[in-house]
């Protein structure tokens, strides 16, 4: 048994015993405002214009096999150890009536207990291969600032933001094809340079949303940066595009969205990056038919063009620029609520992106995820992706996943969680691969995957979690070695 597991299984066994103890202290109602809550909402609050908060996040992620696809890795990068410490600290400043500024400074610096796979000036050699272990400070960003205009001239239902903010379209923490601007740097943010117009329609129960984005991969490009190193990118390429999004409530206990999604990519840097026009139209349509059921639909058809540094198997170098995109993607959920004392909660789930057909050199099939690249459904396997994909982490496609999640609360304050699903390859080969020795090219099984999720809210202010996934790889893989993930988080938030 590794030191790592034997700390996951002592830190299961902690937060149960917290929470065993937690409950017998369950009230009828809710209690009073402590003397101490009372303070943190003076403090907050020290004006009826300026609202301000902060959080603290200290995580310990382990993975093993996932970047590398084999344990017999030249380079020792096979396992990462990282410590990450993200500190956040946010204001919202009322300027006049329905007109507000937000803001919010973030850093995350990150101590590597093993050799980083990602390089900093500090620490890479002449080569660049090799990033060593220690303290890597990166910097301080300002990864929200932006003015809200709501009842917008004089309107009600229309609201105006301009500026960096987040934008999380659909389902909540699933959202599909919106959701992370800054795959580079991982979950530290997950901003767009955007202007985005909601407007309600409220007699037929409508939302609309018209989103412009214009987002750099430098992080210093729009607003200045705390320390910044060149040697860091959010994403690798510059992106912009337009997003049309609607909502309708209208049917009883049903809701259907319908998108359609356009992003232009430009290529920066050379041999990194796309140069692409793509086309995602899209719908998804969410309900509760019944007291214990409730489901998600969603599908999208894309088309366009793309070029990028690296398509294999082709017979010229011509063929790596503008092929016709031809890709669709869809993904399902249907949940039964037991609505018991525990909370339990079975789901049956299913996501299908399609890849690039490599007999087709003019077309090129592989579903894009847009701004979606982040930890969706897997904190790990986004891992295995970058060699398969030109060096993009969580840039899923060529997948199709089906399997079952569970849920319970077995004491107040603590949730379990548990996913199975078995996961395949339309495509058995990679087209953008770097390095085709690690795919069969013969099989379509990915493998098997596991996930394993506890987490405890000791109170409004402090929480945590531990995190255990796994993938048994299948004959999509030419080692077939095992992937795993370890992860302990402590969050705090004033």
């Amino acid at each position: 048994m590794t030191t790592k597991t034997k700390i996951l299984i002592i830190g299961v066994l902690a937060v149960t015993g917290l929470a065993a103890q937690a409950q017998s202290a369950a009230a009828a109602s809710p209690p009073p405002p402590s003397a101490f809550d009372e303070f943190v909402k003076d403090v907050k609050n020290p004006t009826d214009w300026l609202t301000w908060g902060a959080d603290f996040r200290a995580r310990n992620e382990y993975f093993n096999n996932a970047l590398t696809l084999s344990e017999n890795d030249a380079a020792s990068l096979n396992e990462q150890d990282v410590i990450r410490f993200r500190a956040r600290l946010w204001a919202n400043a009322r300027v006049m009536t329905n007109l507000s500024v937000n803001a919010r400074l973030s850093a995350e610096p990150r101590e590597w207990m093993k050799n980083s796979f990602a390089a900093w000036k500090e620490n890479a050699d002449s080569s660049g291969v090799q990033r060593g272990t220690g303290l890597e400070w990166r910097y301080g960003i300002l990864d929200n600032l932006n003015v809200q205009w709501k009842q917008a001239f004089g309107h009600e239902p229309l609201s105006l933001t301009v500026g960096r903010q987040d934008i999380l379209l659909g389902d909540f923490y699933d959202w599909w094809l919106v959701a992370d601007g800054t795959p580079g740097d991982g979950s530290w943010s997950f901003f767009l340079d955007a202007a985005r117009v909601t407007y309600e329609l409220k007699d037929i129960k409508t939302r609309l949303d018209l989103i412009g984005i214009y987002h750099s991969p430098q992080p210093d490009a729009w607003l200045p940066t705390l320390d910044y190193s060149k040697n860091y990118s959010l994403t690798e390429q510059r992106e912009s595009g337009l997003v049309l999004y609607g909502s309708n409530k209208s049917i009883e206990n049903m809701q259907i969205d319908g998108y359609f999604i356009y992003k232009h990519d430009d290529q920066v840097w050379a041999n990194k990056g796309d140069n692409a026009d793509i086309y995602t139209v899209g719908a998804k349509i969410t309900g509760t038919p019944a007291e214990h059921w409730k489901y998600s639909v969603e599908g999208a058809y894309q088309f366009g063009s793309k070029g990028d540094s690296i398509r294999t198997s082709l017979a010229s170098a011509a063929q790596y620029g503008p092929r016709t995109i031809d890709a669709y993607g869809g993904k399902a959920k249907l949940t039964y609520m037991f609505k018991d004392k525990m909370n339990n909660e079975l789901s049956l789930v299913g996501e299908f992106l399609s890849g690039d057909d490599p007999d087709t050199e003019g077309t090129d099939e592989m579903f894009d995820l847009l701004w979606g690249r982040w930890p969706r459904w897997s904190e790990l396997y986004i891992y295995s992706y970058p060699l398969e994909t030109s060096g993009k982490i969580a840039q899923i496609n060529n997948i199709g996943r089906f399997g079952l999640a569970w849920s319970v609360n077995p004491v107040k304050k603590l949730t379990f969680s548990a996913m199975y699903n078995a996961l395949f390859a339309p495509q058995e080969v990679p087209t953008r691969t770097v390095a085709p020795g690690l795919f069969s090219g013969d099989g379509n099984f990915r493998g098997h995957y596991a996930q394993l999720v506890l987490k405890y809210q000791f109170n409004k202010y402090l929480n945590a979690h531990l995190w255990a996934e796994s993938v048994w790889e299948g004959d999509y893989y030419n080692q077939r070695d095992q992937m795993s993930f370890l992860r302990g988080e402590v969050m705090l938030t004033f």
